[in-house]
């Protein structure tokens, strides 16, 4: 079915394609406007962080007002011709270039509706060009949408609601915002300045991508320093390797399965992946120790939220995870610390890393017990909500193990020490135990 589908919207581009031709007149102009999707084909930029595009888009829109739907048609191919160069399957070839010749008539279609004005007439109605240009993206976009839809629905990789809202529903209002970039360069276009207007506005467009880039590169460079940070933290105990990268991993499956925005999506994986950060400052005889923690020591241990919040504190791209770091051993009931808040005075972000954190805990191996399986840890999450948890979001989390899966501690986790006599530690929340600790350092029964 994926074959026919892709074999019709091939055969659907090609006969448009034609259709295309036959109606415009070829000129230094139509050249031009080719070589300008070329161009933009080649320079991509980020609408968002985690969704690139290429300018392209951009130039459609001018092709609409300088030569008109037709030709943005017969051009649009050119767009894709930069990602030849890229391997990938023999449908795939035929599929990307087809869905932007579709596409670019869809968005034509939207133009030439609203009776959007061509070439030289624009410079005397340009509100009215402005609206048809935006009707164009918005038909462009939805065309784009459509057509994809349809192959992530055969495929059936990805759902269609998820692909929607998390890549078309965050990136359409700013492809629209873009529309009117290609607005701009049609007018400097046909006031005069021809080609020569793509100094003006993409130059500085590729200016403003650059200085993202350089500011992406540095968000990667920090965020990769401090991965290296945490798995230096975790080889003060074999037990606990690559639990903050599953951490991570675990409220990400969360927060996606919440329908989070993309830029809280990415501050939880954050968070995630550093809410143990200060345990570099927990003595390695604390956590190594192979017995039951006095309250001295789980004082310590308890400490380690508030060092992990002074360590990220001047890092400003992480300031939306403090609080998680802060306050992930806060208890529903009010008996977690360090504050002792409860309830939905817990911090959103917080509650999701308690859930995930205690799970993967019960998940692996540790010196004084061998895992406990998916299942059964599933079960002591439901069985602690309302207590430790709140209770929606563990019916949530429950909901995305069930139906994604896990990916448990490496198998290669150190067998448990027969010589510990402790039943549980400062992460491992089960109902009914004491916290590792003694006295009153262990908390409520």
């Amino acid at each position: 079915m994926l074959r026919a589908a892709v074999a019709v919207v091939a055969v659907s581009a090609l006969a448009v394609l034609v259709v295309s031709l036959t109606q415009i007149t070829f000129s230094l102009t139509t050249l031009a406007l080719a070589l300008l999707m070329l161009l933009g084909g080649a320079l991509r930029f980020k609408v968002l962080p985690n969704h690139p595009a290429a300018l392209d888009s951009v130039a459609l829109v001018a092709v609409f007002v300088i030569a008109g739907p037709w030709t943005a048609v017969a051009v649009s191919v050119f767009g894709y011709v930069a990602q030849l160069r890229q391997p990938s399957p023999l449908v795939k070839r035929i599929f990307n270039p087809s869905y932007r010749v579709l596409a670019a008539g869809g968005g034509g279609a939207a133009y030439a509706l609203l009776g959007g004005p061509v070439g030289s007439e624009v410079l005397d109605d340009i509100p009215r060009t402005v609206v048809a240009a935006m009707a164009g993206t918005i038909g462009h976009q939805l065309a784009n949408a459509l057509l994809l839809s349809l192959i992530l629905w055969l495929e059936g990789q990805v759902r269609v609601v998820d692909f929607l809202k998390s890549v078309i529903g965050p990136t359409f209002l700013p492809m629209l915002g873009y529309s009117a970039l290609g607005v701009l360069l049609a007018v400097t276009w046909i006031g005069g300045l021809g080609i020569a207007s793509c100094l003006l506005v993409v130059g500085p467009l590729l200016v403003v991508r650059w200085a993202l880039s350089q500011y992406q590169a540095e968000r990667a460079a920090q965020a990769a320093t401090m991965r290296a940070f945490i798995q230096v933290i975790e080889t003060k105990d074999l037990y606990t390797r690559g639990h903050s990268e599953r951490v991570s991993a675990g409220v990400g499956m969360l927060g996606r399965q919440l329908g989070l925005p993309e830029d809280r999506q990415n501050a939880l994986e954050h968070a995630g992946l550093l809410h143990d950060v200060g345990k570099v400052g927990v003595p390695t005889s604390i956590i190594r120790k192979p017995g039951k923690l006095d309250d001295a020591e789980m004082d310590a241990i308890r400490l380690h939220p508030a060092r992990g919040v002074e360590l990220i504190g001047n890092i400003p791209f992480l300031e939306e995870v403090k609080s998680a770091v802060l306050h992930h051993h806060e208890k529903y009931d009010g008996t977690g610390y360090p504050a002792g808040l409860s309830g939905t005075h817990i911090p959103f972000f917080a509650r999701i890393i308690g859930i995930v954190d205690a799970f993967d805990c019960l998940t692996s191996t540790r010196s004084y017990r061998p895992a406990r399986s998916v299942d059964e840890t599933l079960a002591i999450l439901v069985q602690d909500k309302t207590t430790h948890f709140d209770p929606e979001l563990v019916d949530a989390f429950v909901q995305v193990i069930q139906t994604q899966g896990w990916s448990a501690a490496a198998a290669d986790q150190p067998a448990p020490d027969q010589s510990v006599q402790v039943s549980i530690d400062h992460d491992d929340l089960s109902l009914g135990t004491g916290g590792g600790a003694s006295g009153s350092a262990a908390g409520p029964a």
